[in-house]
């Protein structure tokens, strides 16, 4: 979908499903507000399921499933959906455990490269918390870094023969042939039964990133907040709806809309 984004007037009143990116989309400076929060509860106390699909560490996700009003966690750029349901942990994984050792040693070859060609960038803070992929931060606990330098850790992991995505915050790359709308696509159709045409009718999808772009381009009810609109002209598929608030509070006035559009039903 190559139009450019209108308002929310026109999204659907059949959502059942909210699928949402977290970093500066749910986020705002880093943290989560309270009107977030409130808002995840709403949509669980309307009946409506959220999974948070983002790549953030196993060790997040851990607990996001856990404590928080959702139905689960798509983590570290698809490769593993964590549900937490009748007390029970249930961890689906699209990326072989058994490949951690091998594949983190490949990483840290990247890694090293990157230190060397780029010593500007640093390695998340959170990369203890994960299980498959290296995640190179970009701004979020260091100034940030150029466009210039952002495309040279880009193409060190494609040199690599690895996959490289840029999010807002970080440039994530991993090996295998997973990623978030694969893995949201299974998971929808395997863990909640959904048929691919109530797929495109039930579910929405928010984000804020280049990194969105698949899922943008997949889900007819495709939503940037705000703060997506510097990346726009850099997208081929840019979302259907864009929220007039960013990060945070288009996240909730995307919330509002949901429950103002289901309440009238």
């Amino acid at each position: 979908m190559t139009n450019e984004p209108t308002s929310l007037a026109e999204l659907t009143d059949k959502i059942k499903f909210v699928l949402s990116d977290l970093d500066d989309t749910i986020t705002k400076e880093g943290r989560i507000p309270s009107e977030s929060y409130s808002a995840l509860w709403t949509l669980h106390h309307a009946g409506i399921k959220t999974i948070i699909v983002t790549g953030r560490p196993a060790g997040w996700c851990e607990m996001m499933a856990r404590t928080w009003p959702i139905e689960g966690v798509v983590g570290e750029n698809g490769a593993f959906f964590f549900r937490y349901t009748n007390r029970q942990m249930k961890r689906l994984f699209t990326a072989s455990p058994d490949q951690i050792e091998t594949q983190t040693a490949k990483l840290d070859v990247i890694k090293n490269e990157i230190s060397k060609n780029i010593p500007t960038s640093r390695v998340s803070s959170d990369q203890f918390c994960r299980m498959f992929d290296l995640a190179i931060d970009i701004c979020e606990d260091i100034p940030p870094l150029s466009a210039d330098e952002i495309k040279k850790i880009i193409s060190i992991f494609e040199k690599h023969g690895a996959q490289a995505k840029l999010s807002s915050i970080h440039v994530n790359g991993w090996f295998g042939d997973y990623d978030k709308l694969t893995t949201v696509k299974q998971i929808l159709a395997k863990e909640f039964g959904l048929s691919p045409q109530q797929i495109q009718s039930e579910c929405v999808y928010s984000g804020d990133s280049p990194n969105d772009e698949p899922l943008f381009s997949f889900f007819k009810n495709s939503v940037g907040v705000r703060n997506i609109e510097p990346f726009l002209p850099q997208l081929k598929f840019k979302p259907r709806f864009i929220t007039q608030h960013e990060a945070a509070h288009g996240f909730q006035e995307l919330t509002q809309k949901i429950i103002d559009l289901n309440s009238r039903k």
